[in-house]
């Protein structure tokens, strides 16, 4: 380890590091407010002016951050947030974290990782350390991230240092968050690797657990939600087949569930969403063909799953023929438009393609959610209602798609003429159910 390392090394122990993170969504902001936490003096950078304002008010707009917390850090200047990209060079050290969706043809888009690396690499200066935490495919930080930032003259792991640590963050989750979630770090050299893993040390509660590169630390992400992504896809794929025979897959797992060894329960559902699980492992299928290999267990996962929204519309359809009501002008009043239950995150979720299932069917649809105002829909923003007597007894099917703990099941269980549960919600309450009920 040379002089610029040590120096570094020993600002981020002593916290006279001032950190910056680029990129102030659900992961960033946590991750900003946790160094500060942690007593360093973070600059939160974003392009949008609204979040930017929001932040520097105090005023929190991601669920699993306290407010109070994200209040007092501002209160005590330990976290500001700005537009100013040329702040960087106040920095110490720098995490990326910012989008990296699917493109129109299934490919990853990296632009948004590019610009925030040429706009660091303006500013880069010797003995700054960049993290890059984005979810990408392997290679991307020595592929991307380095040669821009050595456009500066310097030399990764000489004059300054990169690494890749990926994000965990797992929305909604009541037990598991930024703060206590064993993190993994793997910097392009191990000097890079070290001094990354100093500045996590520093900050969160959880294991900090080293790897040999970048691409191991980007691989082992995708790997994770690929993991969930073709376990779901099972899950799925038993409750269509048993569906077609009669047997309840919400018992044949709960039966599973017992045993205590070589099982892990998974559950079906109306489809994938969130930004990890029905992205990220296409960023794996899109890069196995530069090795000539064809993911074909993922790509038949992601089939299985992707036709979920589909699958889900057309048992509407036959649920509501055996009543002898079309789909077609039928009122379906959906619970839930969030993509999992007890937060305000739509992305990827899987509602909005059934919406867009229901409108090809002709159907008349309402959206109830407590956790969302309004969402997009064909361009155009769509007002959620509140849950009510007469929605319910107006609708022909309740299709329960989310299965927030803020639904009022007893009412929905009472009022109901059709319920169709794709969540198995109304477990709870299946003996109050006064109309015909059924499961995915």
């Amino acid at each position: 380890m040379n002089q610029v390392a040590e120096n570094l090394l020993n600002k981020l122990n002593e916290k006279n590091a001032t950190i910056g993170v680029v990129g102030l969504g659900y992961v960033g902001l946590p991750l900003a407010v946790e160094k500060a936490k942690a007593g360093y003096k973070v600059i939160g950078f974003d392009v949008q002016q609204e979040r930017v304002d929001m932040v520097n008010k105090g005023q929190n707009y991601i669920g699993d951050i306290v407010e109070e917390e994200l209040a007092e850090m501002v209160k005590e200047n330990k976290l500001v947030c700005t537009t100013d990209y040329s702040k960087i060079s106040e920095v110490d050290a720098v995490a990326i974290c910012v989008p990296t969706p699917l493109d129109t043809y299934m490919q990853p888009d990296t632009s948004y990782v590019e610009s925030s690396s040429k706009e660091i690499s303006k500013y880069l200066h010797e003995g700054m350390l960049v993290v890059l935490e984005s979810t990408t495919y392997p290679g991307t930080t020595e592929e991307i991230v380095k040669p821009i930032m050595e456009t500066s003259g310097m030399k990764c792991g000489v004059d300054f240092f990169i690494a890749y640590s990926p994000e965990r963050v797992d929305p909604g989750n009541k037990h598991f968050n930024t703060k206590n979630t064993p993190k993994v770090v793997g910097g392009i050299t191990d000097t890079c690797t070290k001094v990354a893993a100093a500045l996590y040390r520093n900050v969160l509660e959880g294991d900090i657990h080293e790897v040999s590169s970048p691409a191991v630390a980007e691989m082992e992400k995708i790997y994770e939600n690929t993991f969930r992504h073709i376990n779901i896809a099972l899950a799925n794929e038993m409750a269509i087949l048993c569906n077609r025979m009669g047997i309840d897959v919400w018992e044949v797992i709960q039966a599973a569930s017992t045993k205590p060894y070589g099982f892990m329960p998974f559950y079906p559902g109306p489809g994938l969403g969130g930004h990890c699980i029905p992205i990220d492992p296409f960023y794996l299928t899109w890069k196995a063909r530069e090795f000539n290999y064809h993911t074909r267990l993922i790509e038949l996962a992601g089939e299985i799953n992707n036709s979920m929204p589909e699958f889900v519309v057309d048992r509407c359809m036959k649920i509501l023929n055996e009543d002898k009501v079309s789909l077609n002008g039928a009122k379906v009043l959906i619970l839930g438009i969030a993509y999992k239950k007890d937060i305000d995150d739509v992305r990827e979720s899987p509602v909005l393609e059934i919406l867009k299932e229901l409108d090809k069917a002709g159907a008349d649809w309402k959206v109830v959610d407590p956790f969302v105002t309004e969402f997009k829909h064909n361009k155009e923003k769509i007002k959620t209602y509140a849950l009510s007597e007469e929605l319910i007894q107006q609708a022909d099917i309740v299709l329960l798609t989310t299965d927030h703990s803020d639904f009022d099941y007893k009412l929905i269980a009472e009022k109901s003429k059709v319920i169709f549960d794709t969540r198995n919600a109304m477990k709870q309450n299946s003996e109050e159910i006064s109309g015909k009920y059924f499961k995915l």
